[in-house]
Order: C-alpha cells, then sequence, then structure tokens
C-alpha cells in the first residue's frame, strides 16, 4: 500500500513538473471563476462562440483547470479571494502568477494594489512571469485604463518589480482579451 502511495506522489510530481504551474489571484468578486470557465471554453472552441457567461460563486478554496496550449499544458489554480492570508503557501510551486483587479469597483483598486504589492515582494515569487488584468471592462461604471494605472500606480510598481510585468484589458464576461491572455500563457510557456 505504501509503495502505491509513494508511486502515485512520484507521478502527481513528475506530472506537476512537465506542466507549468499558473496562479489566479485578485480580491473576492473581481471574476476570477468566470476567467477560468472562459478560458477552458474559449480553449476549446478556439475564437467560437462562447455564449452567455455561465453563474458562479466565489471560491472558497481552489479550483484547478488545465489548459492545453499549443506547445503544452499550463495548469491554473484560481485562490479564492478569502484566503489570501494563506496564498504565499501556494507560491514554491508556480512559474506565474495571474492578478486580477474588478476596474469597475474602485472602493477595491487600494486594496488589490496592496495585495499585488505583497504577492510581488514574495521571495518564491520574485522570477515568476506576472499578468496584471483589469476586468469588468465592459461595465459602464469603469474608469479609463489610464485613471485605473494611475490610481494602481503601475509605473512605480513595474519600476520596483523584479519580475517581468504584463497588463492587460479584460471583460470575462463578454470574452475581450481571452485570445490575449491565452497568449501571454503560451508565451511564457515557451521560455
Amino acid at each position: 500500500m505504501l509503495s502505491s502511495w509513494l508511486l502515485c506522489s512520484c507521478c502527481w510530481r513528475e506530472e506537476m513538473t512537465r506542466n507549468d504551474a499558473c496562479l489566479l489571484l485578485g480580491a473576492t468578486g473581481v471574476g476570477k471563476t468566470l476567467l477560468m470557465k472562459r478560458l477552458q471554453k474559449f480553449g476549446l472552441h478556439g475564437s467560437g462562440e462562447l455564449g452567455t457567461a455561465p453563474p458562479t460563486l466565489p471560491t472558497v478554496g481552489t479550483n484547478l483547470t488545465d489548459l492545453t496550449l499549443k506547445k503544452r499544458k499550463v495548469t491554473v489554480r484560481e485562490l479564492g479571494g478569502c484566503m489570501g492570508p494563506i496564498w504565499p503557501s501556494y507560491f514554491k510551486d508556480c512559474s506565474s502568477v495571474i492578478f486580477m483587479v474588478d476596474s469597475a469597483n474602485t472602493a477595491q483598486v487600494s486594496s488589490s494594489c496592496i495585495q499585488l504589492l505583497s504577492v510581488l515582494s514574495a521571495e518564491p515569487l520574485h522570477s515568476a512571469s506576472v499578468l496584471i488584468l483589469f476586468n469588468k471592462r465592459d461595465m459602464p461604471c469603469t474608469m479609463s485604463l489610464t485613471e485605473i494605472k494611475s490610481l494602481f500606480r503601475m509605473d512605480d510598481i513595474i519600476a520596483s518589480a523584479t519580475q517581468p510585468i504584463t497588463t492587460l484589458e479584460l471583460s470575462a464576461c463578454s470574452g475581450q482579451g481571452l485570445r490575449e491572455v491565452l497568449s501571454w500563457l503560451e508565451s511564457i510557456t515557451v521560455k
């Protein structure tokens, strides 16, 4: 029985090293679960019709999704926003981070900035590639990208970070920006 557990444990570790691990982080309600569902569907159907946005519930734990890209698989682990205090326990084995911000929730932007700074300063993530997604760009009450980047102090964050940082606009609901997210994942896994 112990030998079969060891065999399974070894297979799991081998599988995790063959796949790239990406963490999907952000405050509660920013759209992480919807992004995961949309990326899965978009990846399966290409640029086809995404249909109506599926219902989601706040994640209280983690969700794992395997995305098959052109050259390899990427395992995306979504961590619930309420798990912020224990996010660092997941940093060790990840090669990239997607950090989502709700650009329609101006009250949440400052706290998201503080969360991002703590993620970027974590030792295990000093060389991880980082994608910052400004989500909900389809909402009528969003700030302009220039305004949100200024409020978020993006220029200062990028200048002081050790990681390569990319920023994109997104609407997980409408599908705007999904192709760019998949392209980013493909570009960082090819390295």
